[in-house]
């Protein structure tokens, strides 16, 4: 989501100096659309007179916003209230609750990812499953800010969430101890003595400025030079667009990073590499990048961006496919449109709307016996309803090649754990860079 202060001061502005004109064409508009606004009122007018019990203004306006919103896209939504509260949390940077980014399909909670070492995580909580009930209660029908509301609590309480999981027959009850969830959306650690492993988990503010503090204190740790970094942005459901700008910056001395395209000109804005840091900060040590069916958004900005300039090889699972852009348009002091105001496109002008980024080496997760299962069943943005569609189309077969076994890949979860392999994408990354250091397959 792109938050700018300059679009919110702008949008503002407008409002109030171009009053008149505003009010003069929306008069000229009103002649033309008079018969639609005047159905909307009129079903108004009757809900007010004659449904079963007296409601208030509030409620229907409310609905009225929500049902225009609701009929764009899965990504444009009204906020306020508890929905500011959200954006604020994740301002500050931390919460009390279970960890996990969710998203409501069909009136269902839907979980995209939970947070790495959340609570969510540890208690076996996974990506696709759907929460039906919170303490024994039915949430099924719920706005998201409502089910939201009954998942958080004080840190140190228990909940008790109802899973349905997709290829199970019957559902399970798994309790979990709520905790103070630090959104650290950067952490880092040395493989080895020569392999870096940076884990982006969400692209708030100052990611770009935290990986490169990170990449800096792995280099002195491994004695001036990696061998190789994993750039792991595996469940990372995206953020800021310019904090996808800034780590992709980081890698790449020249060309575009990503393009943003939209109904106006002032929605269509062109980023170009070397315009938040000079050089590449990492030159001459191969790079790999890891996404999965988790990756959304700014994560795919990324991964895209490397992956056209041949900067780094990326690999895992195609990624999400969320390729749109949402701008955070004030309405009140204390409500906001978060409105679908463009589509971003890759440097070579690939959309990845609906069809994710396609990695260049497909690496199942076969150290969770599950991840096959969850592969077929995955939540994506070609799933949602009132998706975008691809302007430039994606073809079926992209969308379904990466249901393909591959023969290179037959080790069972518990082969693994017998070698100690907890994390197979992230070993077979590791093991890859040893493979290739000194060989240009995964350097610029």
């Amino acid at each position: 989501m792109k938050i700018a202060p300059a679009i919110r001061a702008a949008a503002l502005c407008t409002a109030v100096a171009l009053m008149p004109v505003t009010t003069a064409a929306i008069a000229q508009v009103d002649g033309r659309a008079s018969p639609e606004f005047a159905r909307l009122f009129a079903t108004y007018q009757r809900i007010k007179a004659s449904y079963v019990e007296p409601v208030e203004d509030e409620v229907l306006i409310r609905g009225a916003i929500d049902g225009m919103l609701g009929a764009l896209d899965p990504h444009s939504a009204y906020i306020d209230g508890a929905a500011m509260e959200r954006l604020t949390t994740m301002i500050d940077g931390n919460y009390q609750g279970l960890g996990i980014s969710i998203q409501m399909e069909d009136g269902a909670v839907k979980v995209i990812s939970p947070f790495r070492g959340s609570p969510a995580e540890e208690a076996g909580i996974a990506a696709g499953d759907y929460i039906t009930h919170v303490n024994g209660q039915l949430i099924f029908g719920l706005d998201v800010d409502s089910a939201v509301a009954q998942m958080r609590g004080p840190a140190g309480t228990d909940v008790e969430v109802t899973i349905f999981r997709p290829g199970r027959e019957d559902s399970f009850e798994v309790t979990v101890t709520r905790g103070v969830i630090e959104l650290e959306p950067v952490t880092w650690e040395m493989i080895g003595d020569d392999i870096g492993h940076i884990s982006v988990n969400e692209f708030s503010a100052d990611v770009g400025a935290d990986v490169r503090q990170g990449f800096e204190e792995l280099t002195r740790d491994a004695g001036g030079q990696l061998a190789g970094l994993v750039l792991d942005l595996r469940r990372n459901p995206g953020g800021s667009l310019d904090e996808a700008v800034a780590l992709s910056d980081l890698f790449l001395t020249e060309g575009q990073i990503v393009s943003q395209r939209g109904r106006t000109r002032r929605d269509s804005v062109f980023y170009e590499a070397e315009s938040v840091y000079r050089g590449d900060v990492a030159d001459g040590v191969p790079i790999i990048v890891l996404i999965d069916e988790g990756s959304a958004s700014a994560s795919e900005i990324v991964a895209g961006a490397l992956q056209d300039h041949r900067r780094a090889l990326v690999m895992g699972e195609r990624s999400f496919g969320k390729g749109s852009v949402q701008t955070l348009l004030p309405l009140t002091r204390d409500s906001a449109l978060k409105l679908t105001t463009a589509r971003y496109f890759t440097p070579s002008g690939r959309s990845v709307q609906e069809g994710g980024i396609e990695p260049d080496i497909r690496v199942p997760q076969l150290s969770d016996p599950d991840a096959e299962r969850r592969q077929r069943l995955a939540l994506r943005e070609s799933d949602l309803r009132g998706h975008l569609i691809n302007e430039v189309g994606v073809e079926d077969t992209a969308l379904e090649r990466d249901r393909i076994d591959d023969p290179r890949f037959q080790l069972t979860a518990a082969e693994l754990a017998d070698m100690g392999v907890d994390d197979f994408q992230l070993d077979y990354a590791v093991r890859t860079l040893r493979r290739t250091t000194g060989v240009s397959v995964a350097r610029r």
